[in-house]
């Protein structure tokens, strides 16, 4: 199975950094997997029309590092900017739409984020000053020079692509983000965005991870009354849908919790 398509809580994975991507007002969204799962993951999101969206697939045959992404992805980023989101990275905030959907107006250069934590050796660590200019970036390093970790989104202008082909793979074989973000950094043209209090970063990576995540979206939804990352809820906020076409896909849930969520928010109770 795979991971992103494991629930975290009551939905699969997938849809929190698909949620992310929609807040940012992106609409053309590839989602890049293996062989074996792709047929999954389009029946389950389909081309994104009813979201409002466009979904399209891509096939990596074997595992080569994040930074691949750009380069399975060249034909369909042409000669637009992007943004790159793991599929197991779960963010929550009041103002994180806001935050994502200024990162979305970069013209030039790259924006990372940055995410303070205990244990900065475990993550691409950067450290930047107080104009949000990055000083150095490092991935796993023994001698943490900061205790800013960079969660797993992206935004790059159109040189990513470039990059990231002429990058040599690691130790470990792959082609790594955070060599890209170096590149960036070379140039002077890394900006860094800290995520402070009021946002929640969760990795799910783990099997722990997976579970702290679930715990945490499951005590936010019960206290607040809201769902996290309900892909539906947010193409309608963004005004991707119309409530009618909002309805029609809670019909198509009613039998669950989650769907019937979804007809309170359409104006219909269930």
């Amino acid at each position: 199975m795979s991971k992103q398509l494991l629930p975290v809580y009551d939905k699969p994975m997938i849809y929190y950094p698909l949620s992310v991507l929609l807040f940012a007002g992106i609409r053309d969204i590839l989602i890049i997997t293996n062989p074996e799962f792709l047929p999954l993951y389009r029946k389950l999101l389909q081309d994104g029309s009813h979201l409002g969206i466009s979904i399209t697939y891509k096939e990596q045959s074997k595992p080569r590092g994040i930074a691949d992404a750009f380069i399975v992805g060249e034909e369909f980023i042409e000669d637009s900017k992007v943004c790159l989101i793991l599929g197991d990275n779960l963010f929550f905030g009041q103002s994180f739409g806001q935050t994502v959907q200024k990162a979305a107006q970069l013209e030039e250069g790259a924006v990372i984020f940055a995410y303070p934590v205990r244990n900065p050796k475990d993550f691409g660590v950067v450290e930047f000053d107080e104009n949000g200019k990055a000083i150095s970036i490092e991935e796993k390093p023994e001698k943490p020079r900061s205790h800013w970790a960079v969660p797993g989104l992206y935004f790059y202008d159109n040189q990513v692509v470039e990059i990231a082909k002429h990058l040599k793979p690691s130790a470990r074989g792959e082609l790594e983000i955070t060599d890209v973000n170096k590149e960036y950094l070379k140039m002077e043209k890394l900006r860094v965005v800290p995520l402070g209090r009021g946002v929640a970063w969760l990795d799910t990576g783990t099997p722990d991870g997976l579970l702290e995540a679930s715990n945490f979206v499951a005590t936010i939804q019960r206290r607040q009354g809201f769902y996290i990352a309900c892909i539906e809820e947010v193409a309608f906020r963004m005004g991707y849908i119309t409530r009618e076409q909002l309805l029609e896909l809670g019909k198509k849930q009613e039998k669950t919790e989650y769907g019937r969520y979804i007809l309170e928010l359409a104006g219909e109770k269930a």
